[in-house]
């Protein structure tokens, strides 16, 4: 027990203690916390939907037709017709020949690792993927080999020495950078090498590409033959879930091998329900991205101005670097007093010496948020890297 006590002071010391803030609003650009208003960019609510009228009614609706539990897995009664209609409008969507419901981005991920891997093979995976990605690869029985952030050059010398690759694992747009993976480069590489890649976009479904299709559709890959789409839906979507995209006889083994798709309950049908609305809002209002777009510019344009070290980012993840935990928690503290909300990222979930403020944009905010935002940064006593 005192090891644990000690642990705890040994986080707060080195400002690395996490405490949660209790929210007592809807989501949106501004929310509440207590009887605090604050202007928020912390939120993965990129195109604001997640208090959309449309996704509220279609989830009362979905609970007034189904009930509120789905009762068991999919596999036993669980899977019902909310779910079923879901997966095809998925699947339709991104352009894949199948797609399969899964709790959680983080279940989804372990269970296709789980699933594809052998203790024979190899499994390749950028250094900055998402946990979850990590955590899968660490899981399996295979030898695992991550390559330096977004380097084919160190990526093409470690698959040339295995005799059985079997996954390329990244991020497509990375959550904490804000960058994007080169995917077209990387699946050519797993085709060559007869392996899957699988490719998380958590980040840019529903904002990247012409019709919101993701980081595929923006870099004109198709998704087939190696290609495996993992994506969430209580970000863009802005509603809770994800799912997996790809050709039939993946989808076909992901259901009878993927552990956590077989032994978890079913997303509940309101919720499956919620999200076709909100798939029907990202066809639909297409102004929502454009919105976005151009309110990623105006932020990027003020902050160089204002002498601003931004890491290359085209997507509504914009981080400021701060180095040292204590630094970026000043800074989001000052921030805070000026009504805005964009909590420290530290270690672990970022390396040692980048900590930084994580601020995202949505479709939510307008021209005077960013403005606004751009003047309380203006402010930080200590906001170059």
């Amino acid at each position: 027990m005192r090891s644990l006590e000690e642990n705890l002071e040994r986080r707060r010391r080195e400002h690395l203690y996490r405490r949660r803030e209790t929210v007592t609003s809807p989501q949106g650009a501004e929310i509440a916390i207590g009887n605090e208003r604050l202007l928020a960019f912390c939120s993965n609510d990129y195109l604001g939907l997640a208090n959309h009228p449309n996704v509220v009614r279609a989830l009362q609706e979905g609970a007034a037709r189904y009930g509120v539990g789905s009762g068991a897995s999919h596999l036993v009664s669980g899977h019902s017709a909310a779910h079923h209609a879901l997966e095809e409008e998925l699947a339709e969507f991104v352009g894949a020949q199948r797609a399969l419901l899964f709790s959680t981005g983080y279940m989804a991920n372990l269970g296709i690792v789980s699933a594809l891997a052998s203790r024979h093979g190899a499994i390749f995976e950028d250094r900055l993927n998402h946990a979850s990605l990590i955590d899968a690869a660490r899981l399996t029985h295979a030898h695992v080999a991550r390559y330096p952030h977004n380097d084919l050059d160190k990526l093409t010398v470690l698959m040339a020495g295995v005799v059985r690759a079997e996954l390329v694992i990244t991020d497509a747009v990375f959550s904490m950078d804000g960058d994007v993976a080169p995917l077209s480069a990387l699946m050519r590489l797993a085709d060559r090498h007869g392996a899957y890649l699988l490719a998380d976009d958590a980040h840019g479904i529903g904002v990247l590409g012409a019709n919101g299709r993701g980081s595929f559709e923006e870099q004109g890959v198709p998704i087939h033959g190696p290609a495996i789409l993992m994506a969430t839906l209580g970000k863009a979507f802005g509603v809770f879930g994800a799912f997996v995209a790809g050709d039939n006889a993946l989808i076909e083994t992901l259901i009878q091998q993927a552990r956590t798709y077989i032994y978890t309950t079913a997303l509940p049908p309101p919720l499956a329900e919620a999200t076709r609305a909100a798939l029907r809002l990202v066809h639909k209002e297409s102004w929502r991205r454009e919105h976005l777009r151009g309110l990623i510019a105006r932020f990027r344009n003020g902050a160089s101005q204002l002498g601003l070290q931004l890491v290359p980012s085209h997507t509504a993840i914009q981080p400021i670097i701060f180095g040292e935990a204590e630094a970026a928690v000043a800074a989001s503290k000052a921030l805070r007093e000026r009504g805005i909300w964009v909590p420290a990222i530290r270690p672990p979930t970022v390396p040692v010496g980048s900590a930084r403020l994580r601020i995202t944009l949505s479709a939510a905010h307008s021209a005077e948020h960013i403005d606004r935002l751009l003047g309380a940064l203006a402010q930080l006593p200590q906001k170059k890297t």
